[in-house]
């Protein structure tokens, strides 16, 4: 059967001094939790992640998968630069009792082919019994991932699927053809679900859905259905959903502020909503009610 998965991409809760707040994260957690979604992609690029130290990562983790465990997949994101700091938090994370991973390449400093295999190498042994996704994100990491290399990684034991972000979906058909039918390839373009199903992956990564889940359920409702008319009246929905927000974490944030979720912000260094963004933000939610 054909999937639509939607795999939440959950932001993280900080003060406005750039504290975590935990009880915050939680909030979202439970929100998140209430989707309809199949998973909850943690501690990834919308999670913030390069900003959270190992004690707050092992808090989050604790957290996610306190709110979540039993209502859906969590996903932990645990890339890092060396495999050193990846290794950490698999072993911390897996101590908490996760079995779902995923690793961007490493990143900032240019990286081979074979010190990229090296790495989800050990991450594959790290995971022991549990299940991990190559996260690929060259556009933030500056290391592509070949479809040669992405064979290889998937013939590692515990290397399951992989997503993609900011790839074309001519990239993701040729990822379909080389690797094995049960390889699972998730997009990290929001708008582009039905697209990239049709391109060979199974599902999304969406971080615009961890404030208005309501037009993604449609449009995968919509997708296994296979009524045209139903598809492209969910895509619009979404369309305009993402178009507003995108992948702007300080929207989002904006979003839960509305709904009364959580007063959240952004610890990175990201520029606030502007006054018209955030009535724009106001708008669209009192329109899809969630």
């Amino acid at each position: 059967m054909t999937r639509y998965d939607i795999l939440t991409a959950v932001p993280t809760a900080f003060h406005s001094d750039g504290a975590l707040d935990l009880e915050g994260s939680r909030a979202i957690f439970r929100f998140v939790a209430e989707s309809g979604n199949e998973g909850a992609f943690i501690l990834g690029t919308t999670g913030e992640f390069p900003a959270i130290d190992a004690t707050e990562f092992a808090a989050i983790v604790e957290a996610a998968l306190a709110e979540l465990k039993d209502r859906m997949r969590v996903v932990v994101h645990v890339g890092q630069p060396s495999t050193f700091e990846a290794l950490r938090l698999v072993e911390i994370a897996k101590g908490l009792g996760a079995t779902e991973f995923a690793a961007l390449t490493p990143y900032y400093l240019k990286a081979t082919d074979q010190s990229i295999f090296d790495y989800f190498e050990a991450l594959s042994a790290a995971v022991g019994d549990g299940r991990l996704y190559v996260y690929i994100y060259p556009a933030r990491s500056g290391n592509p991932v070949s479809v040669e290399l992405l064979t290889r990684l998937a013939a590692l034991p515990n290397i399951v699927g992989a997503k993609v972000s900011e790839l074309s979906l001519d990239e993701i058909a040729a990822y379909r053809a080389a690797v094995p039918d049960d390889f699972d390839l998730y997009t990290g373009a929001d708008r582009d679900l039905i697209a990239a199903v049709r391109s060979g992956a199974q599902g999304v990564v969406s971080g615009v859905s961890s404030v208005t889940p309501k037009p993604f359920r449609a449009l995968a409702d919509a997708g296994r259905s296979g009524d045209a008319d139903a598809i492209a009246a969910a895509q619009a929905a979404v369309d305009d959903v993402v178009s507003l927000i995108g992948g702007d974490m300080a929207r989002m944030k904006e979003a839960y502020r509305v709904l009364d979720v959580v007063d959240t912000h952004c610890r990175m260094a990201i520029a606030e909503p502007t006054d018209a963004e955030r009535e724009a933000v106001a708008r669209v939610l009192s329109l899809i009610h969630i």
